[in-house]
């Protein structure tokens, strides 16, 4: 099992927010380009070969949005099936998730129900507004199967943001993971304001110190 952090160079502006970390986990069938995405969302950089993703390897960028610091930890699975319960040890934490799918490979993206549901169903997080974005990867290449109509109506059957990327062309890259980043931003916010106004409670007067109503007349 590999599993790597790496910290890429913080914005200037983002040194003097208050930082919000967010747990990003990308999820998607084997030889997708999730690790191709990971390394040019935070890199800038594209490798033609990658090894085989065994188990999670982690990078982490820190960008803003919406005026705060967000400090992106993202985990890169692997997507081979008979590692799938291994990969789902890794769900714990996770604030948004990233389906990405190959337009050139229908099989991938029939398989992002699976994932979906995997995720849903292995943690605590069976919120249907739980922060999704879908990616359909490798636009630049000619040999489609998967058209752009037929991933938007999936995507809006299930409420969930759909870009068409590439990581070889660095299109759409950036885009994508901000979208995740500020959807998860927005549930966590969310949750805190939740988690505070249910924690302020106000104590019921006890029975026995009660003030007892003086009669006007007596």
């Amino acid at each position: 099992m590999t599993r790597h952090l790496y910290n890429h160079q913080e914005p200037k502006a983002a040194l003097f927010m208050k930082q919000v970390d967010l747990k990003i986990i990308i999820l998607g069938s084997l030889g997708v380009g999730k690790t191709s995405l990971l390394h040019q969302y935070v890199h800038s950089k594209f490798y033609e070969d990658y090894r085989t993703t065994l188990g999670a390897s982690v990078l982490s960028k820190i960008i803003t949005v919406d005026n705060s610091a967000v400090k992106l930890q993202i985990w890169d699975t692997g997507g081979q099936e008979r590692f799938r319960s291994v990969v789902s040890t890794f769900y714990k934490g996770s604030d948004g998730c990233v389906l990405a799918f190959d337009v050139t490979d229908r099989e991938s993206f029939e398989a992002l129900e699976g994932w979906r549901q995997d995720i849903l169903d292995k943690t605590s997080s069976r919120d249907p507004g739980f922060p999704f974005v879908v990616l359909g990867n490798k636009i630049d290449l000619n040999d489609r199967q998967v058209s752009s109509s037929d991933a938007s109506s999936w995507c809006e059957d299930r409420n969930l943001p759909y870009l068409e990327v590439s990581a070889r062309g660095n299109i759409n890259v950036d885009q994508a993971f901000h979208t995740v980043a500020r959807h998860a931003l927005i549930q966590c916010k969310e949750g805190a304001v939740s988690y505070m106004t249910d924690s302020i409670k106000l104590k019921p007067e006890k029975e026995g110190k009660k003030k007892k109503k003086k009669k006007c007349c007596s």
